[in-house]
């Protein structure tokens, strides 16, 4: 089987990093971790598997086109597949996704279309809802509004804080992320306007 070359974008401690590595993916070399902040443990966690890593800081360039363009050059010298952001905190322009067109997927902690953007276990929270759950989605021009590929339905008890739900949240992630990345690497979906089909 011939593998596809991953690049990870992360800006924090890894842990579905953690998991993408864990899971032993056949179809998937993970090429290269790329970071946006030099002291993110992620980095770390890819240097202790001897997998390449880039750090391109976003502070260091004037404009998101110009931080785009470096990410651009950097991932050439990888002949990259595969982009998955696994707790990469910048949103990346239509620049940059239509060089990877339906090739950057991202992970999203609510059933989505709900709760987009920040602090979504906490708006799940605060609106009151029962369920909630984990989104894995292809990237488009829009902030979380991909076709999705993946959801995972967890339940909101009434005792949950953020915090808790969060960690309920997180075990789901890690759970089916690589699950994700395994249907891409094996040329499983196809996309027909906002539906994923996985065969």
């Amino acid at each position: 089987m011939n593998k596809k070359n991953v690049a990870v974008f992360v800006s924090g401690s890894g842990t579905n990093l953690q998991s993408i590595i864990d899971a032993n993916i056949e179809s998937a070399n993970i090429a290269v971790v790329l970071s946006n902040k030099p002291e993110a443990y992620a980095l770390e966690r890819a240097l202790n598997h001897a997998i390449p890593v880039e750090v391109v800081d976003h502070k260091e360039y004037e404009s998101r086109e110009a931080f785009e363009a470096e990410l651009i050059e950097r991932l050439k010298n990888y002949n990259i597949d595969l982009i998955v952001l696994a707790g990469f905190m910048r949103i990346l322009t239509s620049y940059f996704v239509n060089n990877y067109k339906h090739r950057i997927i991202n992970l999203h902690p609510a059933l989505l279309p709900s709760f987009p953007g920040m602090h979504s276990a906490k708006q799940a929270i605060d609106y009151g809802v029962k369920f909630t759950g984990v989104t894995i989605h292809f990237v488009d021009d829009g902030v979380d509004t991909g076709p999705i590929i993946i959801q995972s339905v967890v339940p909101v008890d009434d005792e949950d804080t953020e915090e808790t739900l969060l960690n309920k949240i997180h075990a789901e992630e890690h759970r089916i992320f690589p699950e994700a990345v395994r249907l891409f690497c094996e040329d499983r979906l196809s996309i027909n306007g906002r539906c994923v089909s996985i065969k």
